[in-house]
């Protein structure tokens, strides 16, 4: 049954994007693949993969996309970027980045995937969101920011197009171990303090692909996180006491 199901991950020349790509092959279904690491992409065509270089940051690159793809019956938007710094310090063009990929590209691909999905009554529309979208942490303004706009985005689009069929389901996970961090934190000092703490590619994978089996409204990862997202809403003075004497460590 998967085979007659396609599927296109966005951000699948890494990280979790790239995990999930190949589980998803494996375990036979239509793959569309899309990043900016054409070797990878190349990988993944060997493997079987139907993959589309681009930078969703530009607009062209999704145009392009979506005349490539056709109609998948579920899109799972992973692509991601982010930079961990105080806000007076965080670049123009970082936050130029962070809601392009993060915010605006997957508002603009789903626009151009609803029509379809809406007429044939089906669909499942996963976003990979962020524990940050839930509750912030110092260094992480603008990155919170992106996840915060994804999550109040779902919850709309949740509502509006469940008369049509159509699944949303966002996946929340807390710091993952890739490159993303190593990446977003030049100073190293998210991943000295999570320590263990850190989500395996492999979890968020797992969870991913379980939904797909059972459409959820939402995922947290850890499964703690969703305790301390409600925490913040009953407390958030606390929950934001701790979370700065927490992630503020040099």
């Amino acid at each position: 049954m998967n085979k007659r199901k396609s599927v296109l991950v966005t951000g699948a020349t890494s990280g979790v994007g790239y995990a999930l790509a190949k589980r998803l092959l494996a375990e036979g279904y239509n793959v569309w693949a899309t990043g900016r690491a054409q070797d990878v992409l190349w990988q993944l065509q060997k493997e079987g993969a139907h993959t589309f270089p681009a930078d969703l940051a530009v607009n062209e690159d999704i145009d392009q996309l979506m005349t490539q793809i056709g109609s998948p019956d579920i899109v799972i938007f992973s692509a991601g970027v982010g930079t961990f710094d105080y806000a007076q310090e965080t670049p123009d063009a970082a936050i130029q980045g962070m809601m392009a990929v993060n915010v605006i590209a997957p508002m603009q691909l789903t626009k151009q995937l609803l029509p379809d999905m809406m007429e044939r009554r089906s669909g499942h529309l996963i976003y990979l969101g962020s524990q940050a979208g839930k509750v912030a942490t110092p260094k992480a303004s603008v990155y919170a920011a992106s996840k915060h706009a994804i999550v109040g985005y779902t919850n709309a689009l949740r509502m509006e197009v469940a008369p049509s069929g159509i699944h949303v389901t966002t996946i929340n996970p807390g710091p993952i171990d890739t490159p993303f961090l190593d990446v977003a934190d030049a100073t190293g000092s998210y991943r000295t303090s999570l320590g263990k703490h850190l989500l395996t590619v492999e979890e968020v994978v797992d969870a991913i692909v379980k939904t797909i089996a059972k459409p959820v409204r939402e995922v947290n990862l850890p499964w703690y996180m969703g305790i301390t997202s409600k925490l913040h809403a009953v407390a958030p003075t606390l929950v934001e006491r701790l979370g700065r004497k927490y992630f503020m460590k040099k």
